[in-house]
């Protein structure tokens, strides 16, 4: 499954007053995730995605993702449990002349598909060698 969320950032979302962008996902495994800043972003538009509470990505607290004219993509291991998994990214802009859409995309799967075998399952396959 492939998730696309975006938001055109405005003079109001500034690091005092973040917008908050829920993103609701379903069961599995993401294993891919895509930031998109469109050229002349400048740096300015910043990202942070979260899981309730705890910062996803960047890893570091409290840093964000910045970038211009790039597409900021990795892979990615982390599973979602309920059947509705809510995530949120914090977007801002450090410029109020750097108003542009950015887009986070989510590639997910199931974890059977991701992983087909669980440790223990492996562990019997070996042992059956």
């Amino acid at each position: 499954m492939f998730y696309s969320f975006s938001y055109t950032v405005t003079t109001d979302d500034i690091a005092t007053a973040k917008y908050r962008m829920d993103m609701y996902l379903t069961a599995g495994v993401i294993h891919q995730v895509d930031i998109l800043f469109r050229k002349d972003a400048a740096h300015a538009i910043n990202v942070q995605i979260f899981q309730g509470g705890h910062q996803l990505w960047p890893t570091n607290a409290g840093a964000s993702i910045r970038a211009d004219a790039t597409v900021i993509s990795f892979r990615e291991f982390h599973q979602l449990h309920g059947a509705i998994n809510e995530l949120h990214a914090l977007i801002w802009t450090t410029d109020t002349a750097v108003l542009y859409e950015t887009i986070i995309n989510f590639g997910l799967l199931p974890l059977r598909i991701i992983q087909p075998l669980s440790f223990d399952e492996l562990l019997s396959a070996a042992a059956a060698l």
